[in-house]
């Protein structure tokens, strides 16, 4: 019996995927559940497991191909089954029909550019990933068909047209340049990026916060506290419980716009960013409120050892309330972090620094951080803005506060 292999649901709002790499090749013997290929999509990398346990006889779909939900990808056999011969190409049954194959092979927006233009998608050139034609492809290849019309010649007679300049060369990069695609995820970072600037009425506003009590607290428990629970006493416990309390008394920066409505959240899933070789992804604390500085410390740690091996799933980054991203870890000394959108407040913390400051008339020495909060205008006003990152501040430098709290 053989049994075809198919993209599974890839998460909320994630219709397709790329090729990464195949984990298994033609005859290789798989167990029920193993992985067979890692899909790339625009979060994070999907491996796909074998339904049953056998031989991988046949590879639908290459390295490189975008596929959708619920193609096929493979076929797996059982036990004893020959492969199919030239199995690294996909099978005339398979095959999809010459304008099913012309989707596959554009995206769903650049159909719709194309017929309601009256364009064969077969006749434009793709510049995305596999040769994907993309809307910008399309709009292109109208813009090249568009003839402008000549004028009516005059009644007098006219001296000849100079003659055409030669036609110059093609341009080539310098061979000291090298073009690189963009990844899947590389792109989707961008464009998320873009559509916060365009869409969010955006602002930052700053102040800094002495963590000479934060400091002290650690030096003290550190020790007790990793033995007890094995992990670090870090800085992101102490910062996502301010965040969370200060969240509360100023729910708005826990919100979202849809349309001319607010939509606030009375839960608190907190969106940590974290650096990983093609940019930040932002795995989420989920009810980070209900969480001991323990469990927070404990839950970021592993949200981040997997977000570095790709071994986080899609719905790990989805559906975050508000954003905590620290600059200071790459020795960022002031930013202004961009919404990740359709969030409306993100906190951007940075590296810690000695510096002189007053304190009751007196010059002393304390370890500063500047604090950034970019929020969306259009929901928060800059006074709460305001207040929201004062009271950040003021419970982080009395953090008695937070510990009462619980």
């Amino acid at each position: 019996m053989a049994t075809e292999i198919r993209v599974p649901q890839l998460g909320e709002s994630v219709v397709e995927a790329t090729i990464g790499r195949w984990l298994k090749q033609v005859g290789d013997t798989v167990r029920l559940d193993e992985a067979l290929v890692e899909l790339e999509t625009d979060k994070v990398n999907v491996e796909v497991p074998s339904v049953l346990a056998g031989v991988l006889t046949q590879i639908v779909r290459q390295v490189g191909e975008i596929v959708t939900i619920n193609d096929v990808l493979a076929v797996v056999s059982e036990v004893g089954a020959a492969p199919v011969v030239a199995a690294l190409e996909p099978v005339s049954a398979s095959a999809p029909a010459t304008e099913d194959r012309a989707k596959l092979h554009a995206t769903p927006v650049a159909e719709r550019v194309a017929q309601a233009n009256g364009v064969n998608l077969d006749q434009v050139k793709g510049t995305g990933t596999g040769g994907r034609v993309m809307k910008e492809d399309v709009e292109a290849h109208i813009a090249a068909q568009v003839v402008i019309p000549a004028p009516k010649p005059a009644s007098v007679t006219m001296p000849p047209p100079p003659s055409a300049p030669a036609k110059s060369a093609p341009v080539t990069l310098d061979s000291r340049v090298e073009r690189v695609a963009m990844s899947r995820r590389r792109r989707a970072i961008a464009a998320n990026l873009i559509k916060a600037q365009h869409t969010a009425a955006m602002l930052t506003t700053f102040n800094e916060v002495d963590l000479s009590a934060v400091m002290d607290i650690r030096k003290r428990r550190k020790d007790a506290f990793k033995e007890k629970h094995g992990v670090n006493l870090g800085f992101m416990s102490f910062f996502t419980k301010a965040v969370v309390s200060a969240l509360k008394q100023f729910p708005l920066l826990n919100a979202e716009i849809d349309g001319d409505d607010f939509l606030i959240k009375h839960f608190y899933d907190i969106g940590i960013a974290v650096g990983v070789p093609e940019g930040l992804v932002v795995p989420v604390l989920r009810d980070a409120d209900k969480k001991s500085f323990a469990k927070i410390e404990q839950n970021i740690v592993d949200l981040a050892t997997r977000a570095r091996s790709n071994k986080l799933g899609i719905d790990e980054l989805q559906g975050g309330t508000f954003t905590i991203t620290n600059g200071g870890v790459y020795g960022s000394l002031l930013s202004t972090p961009i919404l990740s959108y359709p969030q409306v407040g993100i906190l951007g913390m940075h590296r810690i620094q000695e510096r002189p400051v007053v304190v009751n008339g007196e010059i002393v020495i304390r370890p500063i951080m500047y604090i950034a909060l970019s929020y969306d205008h259009r929901i928060v006003d800059g006074g709460d803005a305001v207040r929201f990152l004062v009271t950040v501040r003021d419970l982080l430098e009395d953090p008695e506060q937070l510990l009462l709290e619980g």
